[in-house]
């Protein structure tokens, strides 16, 4: 191990950077920087140098070029124990460069704004950056690639402790880390712009993937299968953070998502109670320990043992009623610290504060290859909405169907959804006939189904499915429509004396 003699910093995200400039300075190393950083450095009185002191040019083209010159390039990709390589840089007089700490133009963050411009995207691609990343992490053994803050503290403990040298073992994870960055840049940049006059689907032309691995997990749907959680961003279940419970499975995250996204389609406090991927019970209410009391309601059998996703903080209330059953997971956006403390106790309940983000494309995996589509964010228009029975719904029907198709709308398909307002009564999932959910969501209700409305994710395509329902004291439905069958639905709905209202848009879920 040799000895850091000189440092490259140029960075964009300088978060801890001057406490990490300061360490170098007091063990010996040199610096040279650029630009914002040079001068952020200098304010903090840390001596500094300049690239272009190095490279004899200036910098020029508005910033475009800094970095771009043998004296960096060679300074990097220079093998010290090439002899070859170290006459080469003799005979030209360049210095070797030891260490390279750099982290990129903030692509993602501009391209996530809904007014950025096609000029803005462009000039916020790096070019210097991932040059000087790839050119320091291709010769690691001898140079050291630092591109997160986030390590800044540990690498300096190791120089203090090591005379001012990192290990091999330190650099090969470093590198890795860093062709990891570059490959997330391109794939951001790649997947970004194909969005740039693509077609009217949104779809790009190739998919990039990249996405690092943020922990093992215990094991996947059955303990023989091995499994793992990546990350693509620090939003949704992926990148929640756990604040108490044993490790995840793959099956807890799978259901931890489907309690989130169910949550998070209702603006007032919501509850979704899952199990295998399904809601057993759902409820918006004005408190979200009403909400979820409702939800439980729907079927506490099943609930037992579930997972639960919530729109809002959870509170003591809350976490008290929770408290009465085995639960398995909770997503929510928080928890209060009184809401913690009532939970403590239940060492094994795993508790994922998790924060808001949209994706933009919903990928599956099939053999030899990925299924994308668009995110159903689909949301029912009520002035567009056609009522087809002879009578139309009460004013309490709508409220209820409004509620009812925003839980069909996460409810494996063939999909029913008996409901009043803001609560479930009764959930038929993932059955081959539509009446057999039908059927399935009257058998599960314990609560009265009297005056409940059905939601269904696709038409029915045949009567028999509103007559079971009717039967079952529902009133109103609410469906796509679209069957070759709809005059015999509608028929049928106006022979029982019930609304029926169609949304044109579909629901499945597979």
């Amino acid at each position: 191990m040799d000895k850091i003699q000189r440092a490259l910093i140029s960075v964009s995200d300088k978060r801890g950077l001057t406490t990490l400039a300061g360490e170098l300075t007091g063990l010996g190393i040199e610096i040279i920087s650029t630009g914002g950083t040079a001068r952020l450095l200098r304010e903090s009185c840390i001596p500094v140098r300049d690239v272009s002191e190095i490279t004899g040019f200036p910098e020029m083209l508005d910033g475009r070029v800094k970095t771009l010159h043998p004296k960096i390039a060679a300074g990097l990709l220079a093998m010290r124990a090439n002899p070859e390589h170290m006459r080469a840089l003799e005979e030209h007089g360049i210095g070797r460069i030891d260490m390279v700490v750099v982290n990129l133009y903030p692509f993602e963050d501009v391209a996530a704004r809904p007014d950025v411009s096609f000029d803005e995207l462009i000039e916020n691609i790096d070019i210097g950056g991932p040059s000087m990343i790839r050119a320091a992490a291709k010769n690691f053994q001898d140079v050291a690639v630092v591109t997160s803050p986030d390590d800044y503290a540990d690498i300096a403990q190791e120089l203090a402790q090591n005379a001012g040298q990192l290990t091999c073992d330190t650099k090969w994870r470093l590198a890795k880390k860093a062709f990891q960055l570059t490959a997330a840049y391109d794939a951001a940049i790649s997947n970004r712009l194909a969005q740039v006059g693509a077609a009217k689907s949104g779809l790009p032309s190739s998919l990039c993937v990249h996405s690092p691995k943020a922990m093992d997990l215990r094991y996947g749907e059955n303990p023989h299968q091995s499994a793992a959680v990546y990350a693509v961003r620090g939003a949704g279940v992926a990148g929640a953070e756990q604040l108490q419970g044993k490790e995840l499975s793959y099956n807890n995250l799978v259901d931890l998502d489907a309690a989130w996204q169910l949550a998070c389609e209702f603006d007032k406090p919501a509850v979704a109670i899952i199990k295998h991927t399904n809601p057993c019970g759902a409820a918006e209410q004005a408190s979200l320990a009403e909400a979820y009391k409702m939800a439980f309601a729907c079927d506490p059998v099943s609930a037992y043992g579930g997972v639960i996703g919530m729109n809002r903080v959870m509170d003591e209330e809350t976490a008290a009623e929770i408290a009465k059953t085995f639960i398995e997971a909770i997503a929510a956006p928080g928890f209060s610290p009184q809401a913690l403390a009532a939970l403590a106790g239940r060492k094994n309940l795993r508790l994922m504060r998790v924060a808001a983000g949209q994706d933009r494309l919903v990928i599956k995996s099939i053999s030899g290859g990925f299924l994308a589509q668009t995110v159903d964010d689909g949301r029912l228009d009520r002035a567009s909405a056609v009522v087809k029975s002879q009578r139309a719904p009460t004013a309490e029907e709508w409220t209820a169907m409004e509620f009812a198709w925003k839980v069909a709308k996460h409810v494996k398909s063939n999909a029913i959804v008996y409901a009043r307002a803001g609560q479930t009564v009764g959930v038929g999932a993932g059955q081959m006939s539509r009446v057999d959910s039908v059927k399935i969501g009257a058998m599960k209700a314990v609560l009265p189904l009297a005056g409940t409305v059905v939601a269904s994710d696709a038409f029915f395509p045949f009567p028999d499915g509103v007559e079971e329902a009717v039967k079952n004291g529902a009133t109103a439905f609410i469906q796509p429509g679209g069957s070759v069958r709809d005059g015999e639905v509608i028929a049928a709905a106006d022979r029982l004396g019930v609304a029926m209202v169609f949304t044109g848009i579909r629901h499945f879920r597979h």
